[in-house]
C-alpha cells in the first residue's frame, strides 16, 4: 500500500496498524464477496469531520450523488463548526455534529454516546471523504452498512469494502469527486455554497449599514488554523495602507475571537485604519459578509474556501501548504506563493528549513496587491 502520509511519526503508526490490522481482517475479506454498488441505495452517508475548510471542499459530492440516486435520503456528519455550515443545504437531509477526539478536544463519552447512535442506523453506502484510518476504525468500522467507500492512502483500507484507487496529487475537491465518480456520478459543474437564510441576509446587510460600510469593499483574514500558515503582521499591515492609499477602497479586518489580538497588531502598525470586525461574526455570517465583499485576500483558512464556496472572489497566501491541493476553488481566484522545494514535504506544523518560515517570508506586500490588480483596477 502506499501511503499519502507526510508525518513520519504518523507514517510508522498507520503502518503498523495496517499490518496488524491486514492480518485479523483479511481472512473475513476472503469469506465475504464485497457487494455490487447498484442504484437500488436509499440511504447515504458522508463522514467528513475535519476541518471547516475541507467540510466545504466535500459539497461538491452532494448534486451528483442525489442525481445518481434520486430516492437516497443523504445524511453527512461534520464537525460542529462545520456542521452550522451545512444547514439549509438542499442536498443533504439530515445533518449530524460530532467533534471526534481524535481532531479535536472532546471527551470518550461523547464518542460512545455518537456511535451507540449512529451503530442503530441502517445505511446503503457510506463514503469516508478524508481517507483517514482513524475515521475508518472508530467510525466507519462500526456502522452497518452494506458498502463502505475510501480510500486506502491514509490506511485502514481492510476495513472498506469498495477502495477507490489514488490516482496522485490534485485539488482536494477533485479528490472528493473521484469518490463519486468510482460510483459512476456525472460530476459537470461544481454546486456549492453556504445557504443562508432571508433572515442572515438580512442581518449582514444591517451589519454593513451599522459600521457605515459602502459597497465595493475588500476583505482581509489574516488568521489561520496553523501558525505556520499565517502571513506577517508586517505583511499585512504593509498591504492594507497600500489599498488605502493606492484604491482607496474601504478595508475591512475579519477574524474569529481568538484572532482579534492578531487583527488589532495589524491595525495598530497601519497609517489608514481599517474597519474591524474580529470576533462580530458567526460562521454563516462571514459567509455573507464574503458575498458582499467584492474581494477577500487571507492565508490558506477555512473564510478562504467559504469565500470561494460563495463565488466571491479570492486571493489565497500560501506558505507551508500546497496550493495544488488547498488553493481557493474557481476561476475568480488567485495564489501568491513562492517556489520552496521543501513545501512539498512539510506537514505544516514544524518548519525544517534553515531559513525559518522562508516560503511566507519571501511574499512582499506587493506580489500581494500585483494579484488585487486582476480584480481591481
Amino acid at each position: 500500500m502506499k501511503y499519502k502520509i507526510i508525518n513520519r511519526r504518523k507514517l510508522f503508526a498507520v503502518t503498523i496498524s495496517d499490518i496488524i490490522g491486514y492480518i485479523l481482517f483479511s481472512p473475513l475479506k476472503i469469506l465475504r464477496k464485497n457487494p455490487l454498488i447498484e442504484k437500488n441505495i436509499n440511504e447515504i452517508l458522508i463522514i467528513r469531520t475535519a476541518y471547516v475548510g475541507d467540510i466545504l471542499m466535500t459539497l461538491p459530492m452532494l448534486r451528483p450523488l442525489k442525481e445518481k440516486f434520486p430516492h437516497a435520503r443523504i445524511t453527512f456528519i461534520a464537525s460542529k463548526d462545520g456542521a452550522g455550515l451545512l444547514r439549509g443545504n438542499p442536498y443533504i437531509d439530515t445533518i449530524l455534529n460530532f467533534n471526534p477526539f481524535w481532531f479535536y478536544k472532546a471527551s470518550l463519552r461523547d464518542y460512545i454516546s455518537f456511535i451507540s447512535k449512529i451503530r442503530s442506523e441502517q445505511f446503503d453506502l457510506a463514503i469516508e471523504a478524508r481517507g483517514d484510518i482513524r475515521e475508518l476504525f472508530f467510525i466507519v468500522l462500526f456502522l452497518r452498512a452494506r458498502l463502505k467507500l475510501s480510500y486506502g492512502f491514509g490506511g485502514g483500507a481492510y476495513l472498506l469494502t469498495h477502495v477507490v484507487p489514488f490516482t496522485g496529487m490534485k485539488h482536494r475537491i477533485e479528490y472528493h469527486l473521484d469518490l463519486i465518480r468510482s460510483l459512476g456520478c456525472t460530476t459537470d459543474g461544481i454546486d456549492w455554497g453556504v445557504y443562508l437564510e432571508d433572515s442572515e441576509r438580512k442581518k449582514v446587510k444591517e451589519i454593513l449599514k451599522a459600521k457605515g460600510i459602502k459597497k465595493p469593499f475588500i476583505s482581509v483574514h489574516p488568521g489561520a488554523r496553523l501558525t505556520l500558515k499565517r502571513w506577517s503582521v508586517e505583511g499585512y499591515a504593509a498591504l492594507g495602507d497600500m489599498i488605502a492609499k493606492e484604491l482607496g477602497i474601504p478595508l475591512v479586518m475579519l477574524g474569529s475571537e481568538r484572532e482579534r489580538e492578531l487583527v488589532n497588531r495589524i491595525v495598530n502598525k497601519m497609517m489608514f485604519k481599517p474597519i474591524v470586525l474580529a470576533g462580530r461574526l458567526n460562521l454563516r455570517e462571514l459567509a455573507g459578509f464574503l458575498a458582499e465583499s467584492a474581494l477577500l485576500i487571507c492565508n490558506d483558512s477555512a473564510p478562504m474556501h467559504i469565500a470561494a464556496a460563495m463565488k466571491t472572489p479570492t486571493i489565497g497566501i500560501f506558505g507551508p501548504s500546497k496550493s495544488l491541493e488547498t488553493a481557493p476553488y474557481g476561476s475568480n481566484c488567485r495564489v501568491v506563493e513562492k517556489d520552496f522545494p521543501c513545501r512539498f514535504s512539510c506537514d505544516e506544523t514544524k518548519c525544517r528549513n534553515k531559513d525559518y518560515h522562508g516560503c511566507m517570508k519571501a511574499i512582499s506586500p506587493h506580489d500581494v496587491f500585483n494579484a488585487i490588480k486582476d480584480f481591481i483596477v
